[in-house]
């Protein structure tokens, strides 16, 4: 069984790849999505967003990470494919589920749902451009305002060339609002003939039972629920009879992770918004963990990074190390 780390533009980045990954039971990650509009990026731009190139392709942990890439250009997409290709990512992900109203404006994400002929020609044009051996996958939506077209565009992105394909069991109107529609994830799975990943409103064990259940998969995505509960893939797997080397994390476990967190963050971001990182992430966690509510309260009204430095330092030790 595989469980992914999904993309989530402004939460999951390197920095919780990086953590989440040392925590155990994720066999690949997703980068958040790199924009391609109407040029050619720099090598750098790829690096800054997916800083795991510098090494190998993988998080820290060793976990492999796929540079998505986010556009509606065929050919432009094709030449940076290229070009990423070439610092040697674990794959180039194509995203057609991005909800977001600006990205959906401008011809992005899940628009590209209402067009299977596009989506076709978006993931043949960069399946030709990157080497054979380098997997291309995609994620997609149920749809943009509805779900009519579900099997259509699943059929074009496998037809397209792409080796896997993750669908998050929600149209595009549906945002993240509950529930998400894993049945139909179902029907997409029978209308192609490459692996289906399932993804969604998998917050605990028993939504990835139901989840598994319903669409028919035997691989998950987590975005959210692994953000919030850590040890959710290990107990996923642990619950599906694939037993784990490393036992699911208690808060005392996670602590030196959460200061690690903290020590990726302040070289990445702008003093002002450091706090709101570390803060929204306690906000995710204290869904599970009780010590992360009170966490969250200490630190709820303080913006000054040095100040949260030092509450870091006191109340989590030191950081784990980079090995």
């Amino acid at each position: 069984m595989n469980i992914l780390l999904a993309p989530m533009e402004g939460l999951l980045d390197c920095t919780l790849r990086d953590v989440l990954t040392r925590v155990g039971g994720v066999s690949l990650c997703v980068s958040e999505f790199i924009r391609i509009t109407d040029q050619l990026l720099p090598a750098r731009v790829f690096t800054r967003i997916v800083p795991e190139l510098l090494q190998g392709g993988r998080t820290s942990a060793g976990v492999p990470v796929r540079a998505q890439l986010l556009g509606s250009d065929p050919a432009c997409l094709a030449d940076n494919a290229a070009r990423l290709a070439t610092l040697g990512p674990a794959g180039i992900d194509l995203n057609f589920g991005c909800p977001a109203k600006v990205v959906n404006r401008h011809g992005g994400g899940a628009s590209l749902l209402q067009d299977p002929e596009l989506l076709h020609r978006i993931v043949r044009a960069v399946r030709q451009a990157v080497p054979a051996a380098m997997p291309v996958s995609a994620k997609m939506r149920l749809g943009y305002d509805d779900d009519r077209l579900a099997e259509a565009c699943a059929q074009a992105i496998a037809e397209g060339g792409a080796s896997t394909l993750v669908v998050h069991g929600r149209t595009k109107a549906h945002g993240y609002r509950p529930p998400a529609y894993w049945a139909r994830i179902a029907d997409i799975r029978a209308a192609v003939h490459i692996p289906v990943v399932a993804n969604g409103e998998i917050w605990t064990v028993a939504d990835a039972r139901r989840c598994l259940a319903e669409s028919g998969c035997t691989d998950l995505m987590l975005g959210r629920g692994m953000v919030s509960d850590p040890g959710l893939a290990l107990d996923i797997l642990l619950d599906q009879g694939h037993p784990p080397a490393t036992p699911t994390p208690d808060w005392a476990t996670l602590t030196p992770l959460l200061h690690r967190f903290w020590q990726l963050v302040e070289p990445r971001v702008e003093p002002r918004h450091r706090a709101g990182r570390l803060k929204q992430w306690l906000n995710y966690l204290r869904r599970r963990h009780p010590q992360a509510e009170a966490a969250y309260q200490a630190l709820r009204t303080t913006n000054d990074a040095r100040t949260i430095s030092a509450w870091v330092q006191a109340h989590w030790g030191p950081a784990t190390n980079a090995a």
